[in-house]
């Protein structure tokens, strides 16, 4: 008869995503997982059969954990189109500011992955777009929303729109980690917020 698991299958997922998210899925030894996740190699092979299924798994977590905040922070009819852009914004500086090291962000897992992974990587591409559309898709959405009232011009179709503040969103990732300062972050995030 098989022992029981003794330990917390989400805890080791949380700690695998984090080691992953602040070394990327190269720089992550199986030995830094272990770390991580308290859990010996036996362990995480049983559970999670690699480290590139415990990748895709972490980074579907991540993918939940924040696209799902996102997408309730511009799904929150209770305010305006674009005091939703701008709710996105406050809250991505947030999160680089609550995940520096030292004086540095962490970034996000999926701009990460897609710069270390999602070209040759084809798992990895494709959790990737699938997130990328969901995100594109609520952007979309608020910024079709935000037309009619005048708060965002017209000129420029939804989509294009929605790519221009998803690159801009990767930008204020990027330059975190980069060591922007927080003003510099706002800085980028109201130009933006300006240009609609």
């Amino acid at each position: 008869m098989p022992r029981p698991r003794e330990f917390d299958e989400e805890q080791a997922l949380d700690a695998a995503m984090r080691a992953f998210w602040v070394n990327g899925y190269e720089g992550t030894s199986t030995d830094d997982l272990c770390r991580a996740t308290g859990l010996g190699r036996s362990s995480i092979y049983n559970t999670f059969t690699s480290k590139h299924e415990l990748f895709k798994r972490a980074l579907v977590r991540y993918t939940e954990l924040m696209t799902d905040n996102q997408l309730a922070l511009l799904r929150d009819e209770r305010r305006s189109p674009a005091q939703r852009l701008r709710e996105l914004f406050d809250a991505i500086i947030a999160g680089e500011v609550e995940n520096r090291r030292g004086d540095r962000g962490i970034g996000c897992l999926t701009v990460n992955t897609t710069v270390e992974l999602a070209g040759r990587d084809p798992d990895a591409a494709r959790l990737v777009e699938r997130d990328q559309r969901r995100r594109l898709d609520a952007l979309e959405e608020v910024i079709a929303a935000g037309r009619p009232g005048g708060e965002i011009a017209p000129g420029r179709t939804p989509a294009e729109l929605a790519r221009f503040l998803n690159a801009v969103i990767a930008g204020i990732r990027v330059a975190g980690q980069g060591g922007a300062d927080v003003a510099t972050l706002r800085a980028i995030a109201d130009t933006a917020l300006d240009a609609l």
